[in-house]
């Protein structure tokens, strides 16, 4: 079946989120425990790009597919899991990249490069990393996964924090400060 993106994030309504977040079905990694383990000679760029063996994967469903079964461990090390195998897989920065950004009733929603949707809150925490003058801000997205906002997200980011006292942010029922501790 082939893929289809949702439609541009400024046109979905937060119920809409919800309900594409609701039918999407995502592989249960974190139950799997599969006997083989070893290194997927996989990378994934800090610009987002992902490589096998030096080479660049271009198909983006193959990108989608692999982030599908991603998780970080405790350690950060980052894994591709399958019923039967458990992958290594080297991350520059993070997994994932925010690309785009949408605000609706108090809550933040981002789309991901991989077309994920994630609204911030408890479960998606916004964390601030580096230091003042060159701060990184990240998503948690899923299985000890985050993502790192891209330029135009931070500036999106960062005008809504600008509306309050104190550079944070808040969605749902979470605040997030976004200045490095």
């Amino acid at each position: 079946m082939p893929y289809e993106a949702p439609p541009d994030l400024a046109g979905l309504s937060l119920a809409d989120v919800a309900a594409l977040l609701e039918a999407r079905r995502l592989p249960p990694v974190e139950t799997w425990e599969p006997a083989h383990v070893g290194d997927s000679h996989m990378r994934i760029a800090a610009n987002g790009r992902w490589y096998h063996e030096g080479g660049l994967i271009t198909r983006p469903a193959m990108v989608r597919a692999f982030a599908s079964l991603l998780l970080c461990d405790a350690g950060g090390q980052h894994w591709l899991v399958t019923p039967t195998q458990k992958l290594s897989i080297a991350v520059e920065d993070a997994a994932f990249l925010a690309v785009d950004l949408k605000e609706e009733d108090g809550n933040l929603v981002f789309r991901l490069n991989t077309d994920d949707l994630v609204i911030a809150g408890p479960a998606h925490p916004i964390t601030a990393e580096g230091d003042p003058d060159s701060p990184a801000i990240y998503l948690g997205v899923r299985h000890g996964c985050r993502a790192r906002l891209n330029r135009s997200t931070y500036a999106q980011l960062a005008e809504i924090a600008l509306a309050s006292d104190d550079l944070s942010v808040t969605s749902g029922t979470a605040h997030f400060p976004l200045s490095p501790a």
